[in-house]
């Protein structure tokens, strides 16, 4: 059964795809079934750009486990970038 959850953000940054680098405008994130990786239920992450096509897309499949790591990990770099005072950081 489709758990039909996603979630939606606007982001700020790059993606590269089959066309080389393009600006990436959102994210979806979905809980749900992914279309390649075996498990029932994964974390699904689209990177896109809708303005420019199909084509401008980045996607993600991760276990629960990889996606609850990747987030961690993601907070700590985050975390030491933002105490370093030598390294200025800027925000959406």
């Amino acid at each position: 059964m489709c758990t039909m959850i996603c979630e939606r953000a606007e982001v700020e940054g790059s993606g590269k795809g089959r066309n080389g680098w393009f600006p990436l405008e959102m994210v979806n994130v979905s809980y749900d079934h992914p279309f390649n990786a075996p498990w029932e239920y994964g974390v699904n992450i689209d990177f896109v750009n809708q303005s420019r096509g199909v084509g401008s897309r980045v996607a993600v499949e991760l276990s629960p486990q990889s996606a609850k790591r990747l987030a961690e990990t993601i907070i700590e770099a985050l975390k030491r970038g933002e105490a370093d005072p030598q390294i200025k950081v800027s925000v959406l």
